[in-house]
């Protein structure tokens, strides 16, 4: 089967980019796939630098069109909505991976799941929650037991137009993480994702419509995804995260301990007010495995 994993990134995020396809390239196991990269605002001077470890570098286009998307937020659009169209950018491949540029890969073990999830056209994803979250959802209590819950795929299904029904129904649902996730070119959910998201998108909302509608297709459609473990798409701190040194891996902080797959550094990892995302020398106290503390970025480091 002829494989692909994707990215996108602009200029600002090129270094993370750049980590992610040395963190794939890593690995021996990488030979077998061909890296595609979509061009959201880099320089020539970055392409130029990846273009030897890659297999092919596109500009985005724009897929859908829509009356309420003002200029200055179609650059936005374009990087949410590319994922939904891959087959387009990257026609002769049979299955892809997508990834965000702000993750990279741990251990190999995320990619072989992400393949085997996603056999018979289902869709191979993580949620954002398990069982080191503190907390899967808000509540406002408003006096004694009775309280407003609020949670992620509730506050964008509302802010997207969807029913009350439909936002309620996926409002309790855990979170499905579009960030990184797995699809055989022949899947029908494309179609079906594709649909949801031109409706979450009528009211000019594009921060996180990708995701709600593919929330919508899973939780109240009904199509198949194979839900994977957290580690396949990790959002590390310093609670949930520990260090292998015997490895030199990051693991799951509780028993069995487990590897790490791919490590996604979303909406940042802050030490003292910075985002370790944009400064690689800021690094987290964490424990390894034995209970011995040590300082290390949860950066890819090469």
């Amino acid at each position: 089967m002829n494989v692909t994993i994707v990215s996108l990134a602009n200029d600002k995020y090129f270094h993370l980019l750049n980590e992610l396809i040395d963190s794939v390239l890593f690995f021996d196991e990488s030979k077998n796939f061909k890296i595609c990269i979509i061009d959201g605002g880099l320089t020539e001077e970055q392409i130029k630098l990846i273009e030897p470890k890659v297999h092919s570098i596109k500009k985005p286009k724009l897929n859908l069109k829509f009356n309420r998307i003002s200029s200055k937020d179609e650059a936005h659009l374009l990087g949410v909505s590319c994922r939904l169209f891959l087959r387009e950018y990257f026609p002769d491949f049979d299955k892809f991976i997508w990834i965000d540029s702000d993750a990279w890969v741990n251990s190999w073990s995320g990619i072989e799941h992400l393949l085997k999830g996603s056999k018979n056209g289902k869709l191979a994803v993580s949620t954002i929650v398990d069982r080191h979250t503190a907390r899967v959802m808000r509540v406002n209590w408003l006096i004694k037991n009775i309280g407003l819950i609020k949670s992620q795929n509730y506050k964008h299904a509302n802010s997207s137009g969807y029913s009350t029904a439909i936002s309620r129904k996926i409002g309790l649902k855990p979170t499905l993480n579009a960030g990184v996730f797995c699809l055989e070119s022949k899947s029908k959910f494309w179609e079906n994702w594709i649909k949801n998201f031109e409706f979450s998108i009528k009211k000019g909302r594009i921060f996180g419509s990708d995701q709600v509608a593919l929330n919508i297709s899973v939780f109240h459609d009904g199509l198949e995804a194979d839900i994977l473990p957290h580690y396949c798409n990790w959002m590390p701190n310093t609670e949930n995260t520990k260090y292998s040194l015997e490895f030199k891996k990051f693991v799951e902080a509780f028993t069995p301990n487990h590897e790490i797959g791919i490590m996604h550094l979303a909406g940042g990892v802050w030490v003292n007010g910075k985002d370790m995302r944009f400064d690689k020398n800021l690094k987290a106290q964490i424990k390894t495995i034995d209970e011995k503390k040590i300082d290390i970025s949860f950066r890819f480091q090469n």
